[in-house]
């Protein structure tokens, strides 16, 4: 997460939150409470098709299947949009405290820009149901997610590429 101004970053910090963690977090989450042991492709795609950073009023649910632990036989449960918020929840609460720590370390300045513009988030993450929401909830700056959310880091990637000597200030400058 960071702070863009004027071409370079004025404050930012890195988690490790993404959705490789709330995939094992929802397989971890279905074999506590189910005995059922999914895989990672299977908890990425309950995390698409169900998930939600907050509580639906309409709930979701989804058959999955997997393997029994106690048995070790095929097995398909039930699961709802509400199993998968609660199974990432704390991953959640992550990525709000290091969107808070960087709100606090931002200037003054910028911070009123940031509360009259909004919060632009990007990445496959961004995509999860409702974390627009969560977001705007918890620091009370209207979030949005970027147009072509997917592909924001390899375009600007792209962009700093063709432009090196223009941004080489910039990448010196935080080192």
């Amino acid at each position: 997460m960071a702070v863009i101004s004027l071409g370079g970053v004025v404050t930012s910090t890195s988690v490790r939150i993404g959705g490789n963690k709330f995939d094992a977090s929802i397989a971890e989450h279905i074999r506590k409470k189910y005995a059922l042991a999914v895989g990672d492709r299977t908890a990425e795609e309950i995390k698409i098709t169900i998930g939600s950073a907050l509580y639906l009023e309409d709930k979701l649910t989804m058959d999955v299947r997997g393997r029994d632990v106690i048995s070790g036989l095929p097995k398909t449960i039930a699961v709802s949009s509400d199993d998968i918020t609660d199974a990432i929840s704390n991953e959640l609460d992550g990525v709000i405290s290091a969107l808070k720590t960087v709100l606090q370390n931002t200037p003054p300045e910028l911070a009123a820009d940031i509360i009259d513009r909004g919060i632009i988030m990007s990445g496959g993450s961004c995509l999860l149901r409702n974390l627009d929401q969560l977001v705007t909830r918890a620091t009370g700056i209207p979030a949005y997610i970027a147009d072509e959310a997917l592909l924001c880091v390899a375009k600007g990637t792209g962009i700093v590429l063709e432009n090196l000597d223009a941004y080489k200030r910039s990448i010196l400058a935080t080192k």
